[in-house]
């Protein structure tokens, strides 16, 4: 394998926050321009999976671990074709990738993809400031020298709130994910975003999976002849998304078993009547714990969401569909990470959960999900 050595010698680059705070540093990646919601991830591992998650589409993501790049990039492990994220803000990059699967330093692939980053300033202090202030819009350049003239365009930049985006990494076309063996169920898959490791979770438990655009009807979901229905994380804000709940509001009400991630956790919330709302900050990060009500376990999750659910926590909530409870709550805020519903004889019709249990750089904490899925599918549920 070539050793790839990072050259040293980078252009200054600015980083201003809508609120005025500005750090400098060196470009990192592509030279240029760029605007997003400045978040952070408190993940170690894992970055190559975050820069390809369609879920960061227009945010500029801050890697609150300090050095980022140590691995490379390879081949097997990207959730999509692409880098997704709109920048990327690190604080010591690594010079020499160091894996016997990299084949390509992380900045040359930034570079090549028109990804605009800064590194060398104080990650912990920007991410301090963004807990203190909340998730904001920001603005990275490697052109502009003037924080008050970088600052004016972060202000007319777009805001993450009202923001329908899922259409914008969304297949164009279907296409199927045949299951591993023998098939046992068939899914129709929105893609809201989906990550690759999605349907091929699914694959290993004998599932054909239909992935489908955005924007496909109710009537083409059903063409396939779907065991369940599932809806991918994804971007945006879901009280911006509204075809989509109304289709899973007609699938839940043909009784067809539904399954959410991420951002199908907000849309499922609001089919069953539930608002949603902006979290101050969000959760990004692979070390989030959440407890899973219906068994009693804590599990080690990861998140990748700015908005969540409202819903009573400790109270059943009446719907056109069943009884919806909260089943998942995160125990650092006591955020709603999933939610059931049940039929009126108490069985198990559709369920959902906030966080991922598909995540690929792990943990896998939450990987039963696919299996109580199937167990939904199956009717094998009580």
């Amino acid at each position: 394998m070539p050793l790839h050595v990072i050259d040293a010698t980078e252009a200054p680059a600015l980083l201003v926050l809508e609120d005025g705070r500005t750090f400098r540093g060196e470009s990192f990646g592509a030279e240029g321009e760029t605007f997003g919601e400045a978040v952070f991830a408190t993940g170690m591992t894992g970055y190559q999976e975050t820069l390809t998650d369609p879920s960061y589409h227009r945010q500029v993501v801050v890697m609150t671990a300090p050095h980022i790049g140590n691995t490379g990039l390879n081949d097997e492990d990207p959730e999509s074709a692409r880098i997704w994220v709109a920048g990327y803000v690190v604080r010591d990059p690594a010079r020499i990738p160091s894996s016997w699967r990299s084949r390509r330093p992380l900045e040359e692939s930034l570079r090549d993809q028109g990804v605009v980053g800064i590194s060398g300033i104080d990650t912990r202090a920007l991410t301090r400031h963004l807990r203190e202030r909340g998730a904001m819009r920001v603005g990275i350049s490697s052109t502009e020298s003037d924080p008050e003239a970088l600052l004016a365009r972060v202000r007319v930049s777009s805001e993450m709130a009202g923001a329908n985006l899922s259409a914008e990494v969304s297949t164009p076309r279907p296409y199927v994910v045949p299951p591993v063996g023998d098939r046992r169920f068939t899914v129709a898959a929105l893609d809201l975003g989906i990550k690759a490791n999605t349907p091929r979770m699914m694959a290993e438990r004998g599932i054909e999976t239909h992935v489908l655009p955005a924007t496909a009807t109710l009537d083409e979901v059903l063409a396939v002849s779907p065991d369940g229905l599932f809806f991918s994380n994804g971007p945006g804000d879901p009280a911006a998304t509204t075809g989509q709940v109304e289709l899973l509001r007609g699938a839940l009400e043909r009784g067809l078993p539904y399954f959410g991630i991420c951002f199908g956790n907000q849309l499922f919330g609001r089919a069953l009547g539930f608002d949603t709302y902006k979290l101050t900050y969000g959760h990004r990060g692979i070390n989030q714990p959440v407890l899973d009500r219906t068994t009693g376990k804590v599990e080690v999750t990861a998140h990748n969401h700015g908005f969540a659910v409202r819903a009573p926590l400790d109270a059943a909530t009446a719907t056109p569909f069943g009884a919806a409870t909260v089943s998942h709550v995160c125990l650092n805020d006591d955020v709603v990470e999933g939610l059931e519903l049940r039929d009126e004889p108490g069985r198990l019709t559709a369920f959902s959960v906030q966080y991922h249990p598909e995540a690929a750089a792990g943990p896998h904490d939450a990987a039963y999900l696919f299996d109580r899925f199937c167990g939904l599918m199956d009717r094998g549920d009580d």
